[in-house]
């Protein structure tokens, strides 16, 4: 069964993503809040609710998605809003991105992408003949920039990304001409150049990224060590919890640049496997989206696949330095709660699919 597998595998991630947090968490968190394991208690805190809330949502009829999917998008800008407000939404990492609910945060473009990908795959199924007229794709696309625009407010330029490239996959698998994407292409690059010119830092980590050793204490210090991080760890890597970048020299490793720790301590076989277990959730569930009873449960299962894939991609990307910093972390391995228990939540939703799908 295709449902077992994407289980098997989606625990396997998990696994590897509460090891590698507690490695390169431990450090840090000894220096910060005198408690080595306040990094992974959490992260493990957040495992399990996740992996309840997954195994619940797997049992809920998905169709049932489609009948609120207004609703759910509704309550999802209305969470957006919210967190804009000072004093409601809290500011880390130059970022007002976050609700703070006392024992953990809610970051509510998380949700968002999954309210965007629910209303999309319920947008396209109704429309789906439709879609080959542009005029049926404008209400999309609008929705999709207003939330891009009120996530860029936060800003958090990389989860406005992600849930872009996961709703332009399932519009680009619709009967939409292809002829249109040279023009919103073209669009959408000169849209990212002003948004690149109209920030500082933004056009820093471009150029940082172009030369990270052109500022090495700078804007290219991150870069840099993170592949100081990958190259000692060779064929089999320095061992478990052995990092020499953890201590001090790579910031917050528990986040964004996770993977290189993995490279350093597991080493290139170590990198490798967890790349193909991303493969092999990838692959088992476009698989499984091409033989759904209906045109719903297939664009929503694309979706989320497509979100978790394009995630994975950035994040991987950045690390080895073929992508500018974007602060996307990758999706079951690196510390953060609303991202560990909103992935988890979706891969519920592809279960349920997958389970009343009629070849599997």
């Amino acid at each position: 069964m295709k449902t077992k597998r994407i289980i098997i595998i989606t625990l396997m991630i998990v696994m590897i993503g509460l090891i590698s947090v507690y490695s390169s968490s431990h450090i840090w968190a000894y220096y910060k809040y005198d408690d080595s394991y306040y990094y992974i208690k959490r992260q493990c805190l957040f495992a399990f609710l996740g992996l309840i809330i997954m195994f619940i949502v797997s049992r809920i009829d998905y169709h049932i998605y489609l009948k609120y999917a207004k609703i759910f998008l509704i309550i999802c800008f209305a969470l957006l809003g919210l967190v804009l407000i000072p004093g409601v939404g809290v500011v880390r990492g130059g970022s007002r991105s976050w609700f703070n609910l006392g024992i953990f945060a809610l970051q509510p473009s998380e949700l968002f992408k999954l309210g965007m990908i629910v209303f999309s795959a319920s947008y396209i199924d109704k429309y789906y003949l439709k879609m080959s007229h542009i005029r049926y794709c404008l209400l999309l696309f609008f929705i999709m920039s207003l939330g891009f625009g009120m996530i860029m407010l936060q800003p958090d330029f990389g989860s406005a990304i992600v849930m872009a490239c996961s709703i332009l996959v399932m519009i680009i698998v619709s009967p939409f001409p292809f002829k249109y994407f040279v023009f919103l292409t073209i669009i959408a690059i000169a849209g990212i150049v002003v948004m690149i010119l109209s920030a500082s830092y933004r056009l820093t980590r471009i150029l940082s990224f172009l030369d990270p050793f052109s500022d090495p204490l700078g804007s290219g210090f991150q870069a840099i060590q993170a592949l100081y991080a990958i190259s000692p760890g060779g064929l089999l890597g320095v061992g478990f919890d052995q990092s020499i970048q953890k201590h001090f020299y790579l910031p917050e490793p528990q986040t964004d640049f996770i993977f290189a720790i993995i490279c350093e301590e597991f080493g290139f076989l170590g990198g490798s496997f967890l790349v193909y277990l991303y493969w092999q959730l990838i692959h088992t569930v476009l698989k499984v989206s091409m033989h759904c009873n209906d045109m719903f449960g297939s664009f929503l299962m694309l979706g989320i696949i497509s979100m978790i894939a394009i995630q994975t991609l950035i994040n991987l990307g950045v690390v080895v330095g073929l992508l500018p910093i974007t602060g996307i972390t990758l999706p079951l391995i690196s510390y953060g709660g609303t991202s560990l228990t909103i992935t988890l939540a979706s891969i519920g939703i592809i279960l349920n699919i997958a389970h009343q799908s009629k070849k599997f």
